[in-house]
């Protein structure tokens, strides 16, 4: 495999990307955001496996896809030899299911010692729920993440709004056990295998209620501390047009400021008193439902006061903050023309300064990552005739 040099921290590293969904593909994304040379291995066309929309991952830019049928032998060596010459493997089979096909870690090792070897799943290689099958939400059930948040009039825990235990329990787990596993191989030599599990990185996320439990026997829940609703000074509030404020206002300067300035000034020495809590609530209801969002945001950013507007994905990609920030960035597909994506946002990652190149939509390198590896013309193209390879 010999793709075309790449910018960034891991623009030498080398990454093979067995056809993951959910934290390993978002673990390969991050990867080529730093630079790294992905090959995602797909099944042909044809053949069973999920169709991913057209934008997900990044629209898979700086990816490189070629289609294998990893069942059959002869695919199965093409990825071993694949595997021989790169830096790190990224897999999300179920556990055994990549040692049933021939590419699991002992297999891989025995052709690259010094493999990076990370296996990301939901619950991890090990424990009595390794093989459940699930999804972010099942994850972050199992963590504590949804008996902490908050509930529906119902008092249903509410579904979250993004994917936490697949984006950052997962892919961002696997990337930085994969970055810190690299480091270490470039000191010892050693390579690694990485049981990347979403659920321990959600845990991780939960460690301040979790610990909090272990330390003390209280059970962290909706409105017990600070951060979960317990005080009005840290909540969401409905403004006059519909719109709501998120105020964060923990220190008492801040939640002084907000006071004055909403001319509440007599409720500053309420912030902590438990019995005052619901008429407080009430009062600052009261008073941000007299004004619009905007209208509050403008008045009270002026000081510090630990106010934000909640925007709707429509108006965050053109808030001036995350414009200014560099996260919306450009690609253009063959079929579909130029469109508009979140861009890499990773610190030290690489920022294209043009618009991103994408492979046409279902495209495959094969021929050429086969070539690479030194195969005949007629052997691949008896591969190809066969189907093993697209």
């Amino acid at each position: 495999m010999q793709p075309p040099a790449r910018n960034g921290a891991l623009g030498a590293i080398k990454v093979l990307d067995l056809g993951t969904l959910g934290p390993g593909a978002r673990a390969s994304r991050i990867l080529a955001d730093y630079g790294a040379s992905v090959l995602r291995i797909d099944p042909p066309r044809g053949h069973s496996g999920v169709v991913l929309p057209y934008y997900a991952y990044g629209a898979m830019r700086n990816i490189d896809r070629c289609r294998v049928d990893m069942k059959h032998d002869e695919g199965k060596a093409v990825v071993l030899d694949l595997a021989a010459r790169v830096d790190v493997i990224v897999e999300g089979f179920r556990p055994g299911v990549a040692d049933r096909l021939g590419v699991g870690y002992d297999a891989i090792l025995a052709v690259n010692p010094s493999i990076v070897y990370c296996a990301a799943t939901g619950y991890g290689q090990t424990g009595p729920y390794a093989n459940w099958v699930g999804h972010d939400l099942n994850y972050l059930a199992i963590a504590g993440f949804l008996s902490s948040s908050g509930r529906d009039a119902q008092g249903v825990p509410v579904l979250p709004g993004a994917t936490v235990a697949d984006a950052a329990g997962g892919g961002l787990h696997a990337a930085m056990a994969i970055m810190a596993a690299l480091l270490g191989r470039a000191t010892t030599g050693a390579g690694a295998y990485l049981d990347v599990s979403a659920t321990d990185g959600v845990l991780g996320l939960m460690a301040m209620n979790v610990d909090e439990y272990l330390a003390t026997g209280a059970v962290p829940s909706p409105g017990h501390g600070v951060l979960t609703g317990r005080y009005a000074c840290y909540g969401v509030y409905e403004c006059a047009d519909g719109r709501f404020v998120a105020l964060g206002a923990v220190e008492s300067k801040f939640f002084a400021n907000v006071c004055r300035e909403m001319g509440i000034g007599e409720w500053t020495t309420k912030q902590y008193d438990d019995n005052a809590q619901p008429e407080l609530v009430r009062v600052l209801r009261t008073t941000f439902a007299q004004r619009t969002r905007d209208e509050w945001v403008t008045l009270l950013t002026a000081f510090d006061s630990c106010v934000a507007p909640v925007l709707s994905i429509d108006e965050v990609v053109t808030n001036p903050q995350i414009v200014a920030r560099g996260a919306i960035t450009e690609a253009v597909e063959p079929s579909r023309g130029t469109f508009e994506q979140l861009g890499p946002i990773w610190a030290g990652s690489w920022r294209p300064e043009q618009p991103v190149v994408l492979a046409e939509e279902g495209s495959s390198v094969a021929g050429q990552v086969l070539r690479d590896l030194n195969y005949t013309q007629d052997r691949i193209d008896d591969l190809v005739a066969r189907e093993v390879v697209e």
